[in-house]
């Protein structure tokens, strides 16, 4: 036998001998998570990176994510309709004809491309209102976790009872000053409210106590660095998934707003997206309306993707802030 067809068998031999330790070291491992687990189950403990299977948890989550995604799935399934298909298929079902482009494509050019203004008011509203409520709540939330002063502890109850009042409840009132302002039918009648956010200012709070070591502040100025540069190199990159966390809530809220600009504004040309459609969806009830259902659909879905895309890009900021503050140094 020649010396290489010894040494084909011979590496034959090696990789039969390797995958047969490969799989030995599987079943050994396999059998330590198993017991690691019915450990953890009499004792009451779990470890994350060896998480018990519960086929029960695995089907009520699969039944919330349906229940989570089918109106989103209603949307972009009656998006691709034509009125008529919208009116004679089932809810469920896609129409005999695929009209999602032309559907587009009518939403901004319908009654002269009226659906672009509100797109373009709603991210007016949200940049200048929930920007805004986003800086305040960042810079009031740190100065009160971290500075001490007199009259701290009535700030505290002033927020949490702004917490407990409903917005709706403040609307009115909201209209009655802006209207001695003639700040009505205005953008202003929208960005102003929005600026206050006590749930933000709240959220701040309490994540600036535990993101923020005070140690690192002391060394911070030990070294010189003032105030204000303190709190823009050194605290606010610490302080990404609170912020991230709280521009989200205050995006949406803002996005979705419905009641404020029903009672502030008038023209249709400052519509926020909400009374937009809306408006449209009302048309078939008036006299001599048409109805346009694919329409407010379609302009529902595009509506929406800014949100899906905002928190698909954001979410590594909350996945590297879940654990922040939860070790005890």
């Amino acid at each position: 036998m020649s010396s290489a067809t010894t040494a084909s068998l011979s590496y034959e031999a090696r990789e039969k001998a390797a995958k047969r330790a490969e799989r030995a070291r599987q079943k050994r491992i396999a059998r330590d998570e198993a017991a690691e687990r019915k450990r953890a189950a009499k004792s009451g403990f779990a470890n994350v990176n060896n998480p018990r299977r519960s086929m029960l948890l695995t089907i009520v989550s699969a039944i919330f994510a349906v229940y989570c995604l089918f109106p989103f799935v209603y949307l972009i399934i009656n998006a691709t309709k034509t009125q008529a298909d919208f009116t004679s298929t089932f809810g469920l079902g896609f129409g005999k004809t695929f009209a999602l482009w032309d559907n587009i494509v009518t939403v901004f050019t319908y009654q002269d491309g009226i659906f672009g203004r509100w797109l373009l008011n709603t991210l007016l509203y949200v940049v200048a209102g929930a920007g805004g409520a986003t800086l305040l709540a960042i810079m009031g939330g740190y100065a009160l976790a971290k500075f001490r002063f007199p009259g701290r502890k009535l700030v505290f109850a002033v927020i949490i009872g702004a917490i407990s009042v409903p917005g709706i409840a403040l609307a009115v009132p909201q209209f009655l000053l802006f209207a001695k302002l003639n700040l009505t039918n205005t953008p202003w009648a929208m960005i102003v409210p929005s600026l206050i956010s006590p749930f933000g200012l709240y959220l701040m709070w309490i994540f600036s106590e535990q993101a923020v070591p005070q140690e690192l502040l002391e060394a911070a100025r030990v070294d010189g660095a003032s105030e204000l540069r303190t709190f823009w190199q050194i605290s606010l990159p610490l302080l990404a998934p609170g912020i991230v966390t709280t521009a989200l809530f205050t995006i949406v809220a803002t996005w979705n707003n419905y009641f404020l600009p029903l009672i502030m504004l008038k023209e249709d040309s400052w519509y926020p997206l909400t009374i937009g459609l809306n408006q449209w969806k009302d048309q078939a009830s008036t006299a001599g309306g048409t109805a346009i259902q694919n329409l407010v659909i379609t302009g529902s879905l595009i509506t929406i993707i800014p949100l899906v895309i905002a928190f698909l890009c954001l979410q590594k900021y909350w996945q590297s802030g879940l654990a922040a503050g939860a070790v005890k140094e």
